[in-house]
């Protein structure tokens, strides 16, 4: 289910200040953009908007986005896919994103709808909590940073994960990754 784009409407983005599409899942990820800084404490600085990564499957070159990243001590916390529906068919593409956004694997991926969170273990794929809630503050990020390992991807595991996030990649609006 892709979410709908809301023709020539744009919205400021709450951290960058930029004009976005505006589209169901943009609203969602306002709302988490908001959450992050207002409720759960961390500095817009902490947060990066779109990280754009490179995906390579033999001559084929795509581009692929972790819409927010959120940052502990400098090193990549917590990522999150935002989008309206069932949080569960969320899940796979939000790892692989997580997975292959950065040179090691993210720690945490949340998948949230606005109304609801899974927050998952990135290394072994299993939700550890449920709920808005259970998202982590950047109080007790600080204290859990130093549970996970920096963990990479050898290059079978990439091209595995690289294509799981293709599969699901084409669903989206544009974005400035992918326009």
């Amino acid at each position: 289910m892709s979410s709908i784009c809301r023709t020539g409407e744009t919205v400021m983005d709450f951290l960058t200040g930029r004009e976005v599409p505006d589209s169901d899942d943009e609203q969602i990820r306002q709302k988490i953009e908001r959450l992050l800084v207002e409720g759960k404490g961390f500095d817009p600085s902490e947060i990066e908007v779109d990280r754009c990564f490179e995906i390579s499957l033999g001559d084929q070159k795509a581009a692929g986005r972790a819409e927010l990243v959120v940052y502990v001590q400098g090193r990549p916390f917590m990522s999150f896919k935002c989008s309206r529906g069932s949080l569960v068919t969320r899940e796979r593409e939000a790892l692989a994103a997580s997975r292959l956004a950065c040179d090691v694997q993210i720690p945490l991926t949340v998948v949230t709808n606005g109304r609801d969170a899974e927050v998952l273990d990135t290394l072994n794929g299993r939700i550890s909590a449920v709920g808005l809630e259970a998202v982590p503050s950047k109080e007790e990020a600080e204290k859990r940073s130093g549970e996970f390992e920096s963990v990479g991807l050898n290059e079978k595991r990439k091209e595995k994960e690289a294509r799981i996030y293709l599969a699901f990649a084409d669903f989206a609006c544009p974005t400035e990754c992918n326009e």
